[in-house]
Formats: C-alpha cells, structure tokens, sequence
C-alpha cells in the first residue's frame, strides 16, 4: 500500500505542480524549465544551504516566492513609477492568497497559512523573522542566478547607477545573509564582483 502524503509533501507537490505551468521557459544545465519552477527551486536549494534549519511554513514561504508570477504581468499596468508599486502591490496579494489557497487544500490550519501568506505578501520586512528570511533568500538568489543577466539588460547604465542598484539591494539584506554572500558560499557573478565590493566596501 503506498504511503501515504505528508501535509508538507502535498502542499510542495501542489506549488510545484502551479510553478510547472509556466509558458515560459528558462535554460539550466543544458535544460528547459518552467521559468518560475526553477525559481522556486534555486529559492530552496539557497534556503538549505543558507538557513538548513529553518522551519516549515519557512520552506513553504520560499518556494512560494514567485508563484504563478507570470499570471499577473507588468505590461498590464501604466509604465511608471505609480504602475509599477501598484503591480508589486497587487503581485504580492495574488502570491499570497495563492499559496494560502494551497496549503488550505494540502491541509494546513490557519497559524501556518498565515505566516506563509505574511512572508509571500512581504510584510513587516526587518520586523517579521520569517519575511526578512525569504528576502534574504530572494536576495542572495538573485545575486547568484540573475544579477548578470540584468546588468547585460541594461549596458546603458553606469557604475554610478549600478552601485546605488547594488546597495539597495545590500540594505534589504540581514547582517548575517550580508555575510554569507561574501563568504564564498555564493557564487558571485565574476565580472560583477570588483563592482559588488565597491559597492559594499
């Protein structure tokens, strides 16, 4: 008789299964994935490398991150400075009620959803341990897995414009995950690094 499924494992299955429905598709490892499926995967694998211990609604936090992102897009919003903090406003609702839709149906009561929907929606950043953590985690993710493709986006941009980019980025990191990424334990993009430790020198 199989075994049955832990609330943890439907509610891992279920995000994942949202994720692969993404159309659009990313290459890693000589292999296309669903873009945000491998997101959500990168978010893990440094959240187990970062903070081994952390706790369930954590886990389920960080690989709810960007779920179903592409459902809520940036062109369906004005192309300025207003549209764009009211689609992260909105995208974070929509990740939120989500992933509390989901662990609802894998099973979980009210205490873990709400600290899941609570991290996802990004509230109370530096205030609420489990939000700062998986800005911590989007951070360092972030900085090993897409930093250099946003550099290579913008070549119209100068170091100026770069460091302020970088340390807005710095300053929304904990201490501790300010140090992991120095430490070696993350694979700082090469070209960038001269310019990452001018930044937080």
């Amino acid at each position: 008789m199989p075994q049955q499924q832990s609330m943890y494992e439907k509610a891992v299955a279920l995000i994942d299964a949202a994720n692969n429905e993404d159309p659009n598709q990313e290459t890693a490892d000589g292999k296309d994935w669903p873009k945000e499926l491998i997101y959500s995967y990168r978010m893990v694998e440094m959240l187990e490398r970062f903070r081994p211990d952390a706790d369930e609604a954590q886990k389920l936090a960080i690989r709810a991150q960007h779920i179903q992102r592409w459902k809520s897009a940036r062109e369906d919003y004005s192309m300025d400075r207003i549209g764009y903090l009211q689609w992260r406003k909105d995208l974070y609702k929509f990740h939120a009620n989500l992933a509390g839709d989901l662990l609802a149906q894998a099973g979980y009561g009210d205490d873990v959803i709400g600290r899941v929907k609570e991290a996802v929606a990004k509230k109370r950043i530096k205030e609420n341990p489990d939000t700062q953590l998986l800005e911590d985690i989007a951070d360092l993710v972030f900085i090993e897995h897409y930093m250099q493709a946003f550099v290579d986006k913008h070549p119209e941009y100068d170091e100026e414009k770069w460091i302020d980019i970088i340390l807005k980025t710095w300053k929304k990191m904990s201490d501790s995950a300010q140090q992991f990424a120095l430490s070696g334990k993350v694979k700082l993009p090469e070209p960038l690094v001269p310019l990452i430790q001018k930044a937080v020198g």
